[in-house]
């Protein structure tokens, strides 16, 4: 009797078990869920701006499919003050940053601390938008290829120019970059922002400048400034015309300002690769395309694992840049 006792009273906590067991949702379960709440893009950059534009198209094709996110402009610091929020948030696929270039692997080199780990802190999402550098000229230099304004530098040494929107900007870098790579004397002088800096290469103040394409392609158009090349593996359809850098001849001078989503480190990968596959199906619909195509950005997407080694590599070549011209912030 008592066996028999013992055995109703195994069977109940069995069944008790096993009924707990089927109230816990499985991963498949989890994944199919996710997003159950609305998911926030943080940007750390000034509305208006192309990471903010990038992020809200991406919000606004999100909520078209009746998934609500919230684009949130958390700015200051250089973007570090957004970034280091994503990095400290919840790792749990509700927060998300839209990443750049400076924050992820220029300022970790520049900055004596960040409050971050650029290279731990984060699990990259989706390379979404890049827009390469385009080297141009003041119309009063002769140089027509990279090779005769590297030849007019060194006949005419501390005589010339290049511009940039700041000290560690891109633009900054792509020229010290330049300048490493050929041994050149000339001078960087560095502005508060690239409408600045191009203002004054139309003026003739600088003489070169690195400066992505949407912004210098109504100067190319009025003839304010000549394009000797692009620093892309390929050309950008916005400016067909322009040759890369390597078809110029001067393969290694690559870059330009990039953005993609991050996502906190740790967060569940079925909530990454569900971020990833909508958007890239949000970043290749021909509307949204044709849109940033025409403002000269470059949309590579691709796996989490594509942006990761993409991050990686700009972060070991900016870095050495930085060291061998010991550059700082000032």
């Amino acid at each position: 009797m008592a066996c028999s006792s013992s055995f109703r009273s195994l069977a109940a906590s069995v069944a008790a078990s096993l009924a707990a067991l089927a109230l816990l949702p499985t991963a498949a379960a989890l994944a199919q869920a996710y997003p159950s709440q609305p998911i926030r893009i943080i940007v750390s950059l000034a509305p208006g701006g192309v990471a903010d534009i990038v992020a809200r198209a991406f919000a606004a094709k999100l909520g078209e499919a009746g998934k609500t996110t919230i684009v949130e402009n958390r700015t200051g610091g250089g973007g570090t003050i957004g970034a280091d929020a994503v990095a400290k948030a919840t790792p749990d696929g509700y927060t998300l940053y839209m990443g750049f270039h400076a924050t992820q692997s220029i300022l970790p080199h520049l900055m004596a601390k960040v409050p971050y780990d650029a290279a731990k802190d984060f699990a990259p999402v989706v390379f979404i938008a890049t827009s390469p550098n385009i080297l141009i000229v003041h119309p009063s230099v002769p140089a027509k290829t990279p090779q005769e304004l590297v030849a007019y530098i060194k006949a005419n040494p501390g005589k010339l120019n290049y511009g940039s929107p700041g000290a560690g900007s891109s633009g900054h870098l792509a020229g010290e970059q330049f300048r490493q790579m050929h041994d050149l004397k000339i001078a960087h002088v560095h502005y508060r922002g690239a409408a600045p800096a191009l203002q004054d290469l139309v003026a003739g103040h600088v003489q070169v400048m690195f400066d992505i394409v949407p912004l210098t392609r109504e100067h190319l158009a009025t003839g304010g400034v000549r394009a000797l090349a692009i620093t892309a593996a390929k050309r950008e359809p916005a400016v067909p015309q322009v040759p890369t850098m390597a078809e110029a001849g001067m393969p290694g001078v690559e870059g330009g300002p990039w953005f993609g989503l991050f996502a906190p480190a740790g967060t569940p990968r079925a909530a990454i690769d569900w971020v990833n596959a909508e958007a890239r199906k949000a970043f290749s619909a021909p509307d949204l395309k044709k849109r940033l195509e025409d403002m000269g950005l470059t949309l590579p997407l691709g796996t989490p694992e594509d942006f990761g080694r993409h991050v990686t590599e700009e972060t070991k070549r900016w870095g050495e840049v930085i060291k061998k011209g010991n550059i700082k912030l000032e």
